[in-house]
């Protein structure tokens, strides 16, 4: 990247899931008279991409902004992202940051650094963006953002309000994106979004038709899939889980696994459906993630017990596992009876334990080549992630990083998987 002497820097920091990831670069693609720094003590100007899904998101935003005073340069503070629409009104009267600007004025913000005085746009929540992102900094792997937006209403989540309902981008500019990408060296794509397997619902089209065009423009080598809800994998998303191009790993939002508790959540999914989709996939080979929260309001003593022994049924090799925090303006947020911190950390380590040891029998067990993209040096050690979402460490006498490899022989440690690649 070439910088100029008298153009001021910008940083980045950016909060939360991969939608926020590629939100940043689309910032990143749009700015044209500012030069990017990843060092935020050289920064003129520093854009804070903000996550909203909790109040602690909100805390740790809040922290954030008020280390940036200890910077040399003082720098001006932008504040952008879902945490706009919820706490962006109280920072703006509070002078903790100098602007704000919504999701929806992102490729503006050329123009909006440029103006000197303070300002607050917090634009819409119907956009979606058309800038063609040609680089992802510091990535190995891209990211695809093909919708925004959801139209689920979870009791916890304020995603929705601050995100908007459900819209799709067009096919022809999701394919574009990719074939730029690809164009420039990126062989793995991971799609992205606020509710992915919504994608296409109003266009009358299906993720699985874009799987499909996707896969078969020149570079594209695996695709992976963000989070998406049990009930969005159809007959015709089943037909293409033996593909050579699907990564052998999929996140499926599952949340819990208590009856009593989906309800609650005012989830969509049913316990028993979401047990015989995942025996689906296991035995097509696949890996499977999924999203659990823990001590969400109401969760009993019998309920947690049932969602564990549930739990055990499951072929469940990944979890993104959080401990419930409130969001204010959420129905979950007014439910009683609230659980307990303590216990709540207590069901949390129950639940990774058994996971990690369902990861590691998996490991164990799967005797495949493993086809690894390797992403970055560590402590020199390469570290990539195989096509079953499992991290293996790599030691080598040649640079890996951002190479494609297969690997026959490897260790099944309880944490990764470790080999020697000549």
């Amino acid at each position: 990247m070439n910088f100029s002497k008298d153009k001021q820097k910008v940083y980045f920091k950016t909060f939360g899931c991969r939608t926020n990831v590629f939100d940043t670069q689309v910032m990143m693609s749009n700015l044209k008279d500012f030069d990017i720094t990843q060092d935020e003590k050289s920064a003129d100007v520093v854009v804070i991409n903000s996550c909203t899904v909790t109040n602690g998101a909100d805390s740790t935003a809040r922290g954030y902004i008020n280390s940036l005073k200890k910077l040399p340069k003082d720098p001006r503070v932008i504040f952008t992202g879902c945490g706009v629409w919820t706490k962006g009104e109280s920072l703006f009267k509070e002078e903790k940051v100098d602007a704000l600007f919504g999701h929806s004025e992102k490729e503006k913000i050329n123009e909006l650094l440029q103006q000197e005085e303070r300002f607050f746009q917090a634009g819409d929540l119907e956009h979606l963006d058309n800038t063609i992102v040609e680089e992802f900094v510091g990535k190995s792997r891209a990211f695809i953002k093909v919708q925004e937006g959801c139209d689920f209403r979870c009791s916890y989540c304020i995603i929705p309000h601050v995100r908007g309902d459900a819209r799709s981008y067009s096919e022809d500019k999701i394919l574009e994106q990719v074939e730029t990408l690809a164009s420039n060296g990126f062989g793995e794509f991971i799609l992205t979004g606020t509710n992915v397997g919504s994608y296409g619902k109003k266009q009358h089209t299906s993720l699985a038709k874009l799987l499909k065009k996707m896969s078969k423009i020149k570079g594209v080598r695996r695709i992976r899939m963000g989070s998406i809800e049990p009930i969005q994998i159809d007959d015709e998303f089943k037909e293409l889980v033996n593909e050579p191009f699907m990564a052998k790993h999929l996140h499926i939002a599952l949340q819990h696994t208590s009856k009593d508790m989906l309800k609650l959540m005012n989830r969509r999914n049913k316990v028993l459906d979401d047990l015989e989709l995942f025996e689906f996939l296991k035995d097509n080979g696949y890996a499977l993630g999924t999203d659990f929260i823990v001590g969400h309001p109401g969760e009993t003593d019998a309920i947690w017990q049932e969602a564990i022994q549930n739990l055990h049924r499951f072929p469940l090799t990944h979890v993104h596992a959080f401990t419930y925090s409130k969001r204010d303006g959420t129905p979950s947020a007014t439910m009683k009876p609230e659980i307990k911190g303590d216990i709540a950390k207590l069901r949390y380590n129950e639940l990774t334990k058994i996971i990690e040891e369902k990861n590691y029998n998996f490991r164990r067990e799967n005797n495949k080549t493993l086809e690894v993209l390797i992403e970055q040096e560590k402590n020199g050690k390469y570290i990539g992630l195989d096509q079953f979402f499992n991290q293996i460490e790599v030691e080598s006498p040649v640079d890996l990083v951002g190479d494609w490899i297969t690997i026959d022989n490897y260790e099944r440690r309880l944490d990764k998987n470790v080999a020697r690649f000549e």
